[in-house]
């Protein structure tokens, strides 16, 4: 994944955004399909954002509760899909959210990895991470809280 965003590197920034989350919305469809924005990709730190329209609205026209996963998921999952090797699987193992408060307007998403996490992802044949993630809505305050543990395995199963 970091080859295909590698050839954006010399654009603007603002096509290069457009042009990465056009991108990555044609990897995972739903990405696509949810209007998710990508504002930074790199190896160790993804930011994702949504706005706050009416496909992805609840029925008190907030950004509803899986249109926050999806964001969490997205931002934490890509963070792991920038470090695997081509012939490793990224798989989401578990996704926990805490809605803890009515969210405001549009949301972001940072995920983060150590350099120790990244390491691993690297180097191990298969195994799992927990990826630290926020998210925000437009008031800056943190509308749920996450855990999103993803694993790696290989794409070809050993016979």
């Amino acid at each position: 994944m970091s080859r295909m965003l590698s050839k954006l590197d010399g654009l603007p920034a603002g096509l290069r955004q457009w042009l990465t989350s056009k991108m990555l919305g044609r990897v995972v469809p739903m990405v696509g399909t949810a209007g998710l924005r990508f504002e930074e990709v790199s190896s160790q730190r993804v930011v994702v954002h949504i706005r706050n329209r009416k496909p992805v609205q609840n029925h008190i026209q907030g950004v509803h509760a899986a249109a926050m996963a999806l964001l969490a998921e997205t931002a934490t999952g890509f963070c792991v899909g920038m470090n695997l090797p081509d012939d490793k699987l990224p798989l989401i193992k578990t996704l926990k959210v805490n809605y803890l408060k009515r969210a405001q307007g549009d949301m972001k998403a940072v995920a983060q990895l150590r350099p120790e996490q990244v390491e691993q992802i690297l180097t191990l044949d298969k195994g799992e991470v927990t990826v630290p993630v926020q998210i925000t809505d437009s008031t800056g305050a943190e509308p749920i809280q996450c855990e999103m543990v993803w694993a790696w395995v290989p794409k070809q199963r050993k016979a």
